[in-house]
């Protein structure tokens, strides 16, 4: 029905063909329904990233940072079983959050949860949208290494472009304190997706 009203809408001129595609994304997730951002990078997080630390025995509780239309699926398809948690600043985000979720910002992690709570803490498009100054990225990632447990991974996505790189991942110093990760999958633990955007996802673990 929904896809019937927008395809109508869109050849009437009343929507773009984005804003008709953003307007069926968006009712599709009101509705609870599974929606995905159909994008390379999108497509390498779930079904290629999800997928391997799903699997993982060692992953149990997981913190998703951020929360959007086309993150709302992201538990009962991905993290059917493990103790999932979200965390987004914008209280009008709460209905695409997981059960568990948090109205905060990351730098005010450990306000909410003790140290080594977390095995994975996903962290994918908040640099450079959200975290957009270097006091910020430094107190984010050091509450990251906090709540993390030994051996816990870390996964940063951010887009490699000079208006998106609000301090350069090297003077981050809390990031220091992270070990990189050789994703099994990729056989590196840096990898960039083929996207206009150069989103590239960045793997870490927590050093014991």
């Amino acid at each position: 029905m929904w896809e019937k009203v927008v395809r109508v809408l869109t050849e009437r001129g009343v929507a773009s063909d984005a804003a008709g595609a953003r307007l069926h994304f968006m009712v599709r997730g009101r509705l609870g329904m599974a929606t995905r951002m159909r994008t390379e990078d999108r497509r390498v997080l779930e079904q290629v990233i999800f997928t391997y630390y799903a699997k993982d025995q060692h992953i149990k509780t997981v913190l998703f940072v951020g929360c959007d239309w086309y993150t709302a699926h992201y538990q009962r398809r991905y993290f059917t079983t493990h103790n999932y948690w979200t965390i987004d600043p914008d209280v009008s985000r709460r209905r695409f959050g997981a059960r568990q979720h948090v109205v905060a910002r990351l730098e005010e992690l450990g306000h909410y949860f003790p140290g080594g709570f977390f095995d994975l803490i996903i962290c994918n498009g908040v640099y450079g949208w959200g975290l957009n100054r270097a006091e910020d990225c430094e107190a984010a990632l050091s509450q990251c290494h906090a709540c993390l447990a030994d051996a816990g991974h870390l996964l940063l996505g951010w887009n490699d472009v000079p208006h998106r790189d609000p301090a350069p991942l090297s003077s981050v110093r809390s990031l220091s304190r992270f070990l990189p990760y050789s994703f099994p999958a990729f056989g590196t633990w840096q990898y960039l997706a083929d996207t206009p955007g150069r989103h590239t996802y960045y793997f870490y673990q927590k050093t014991v």
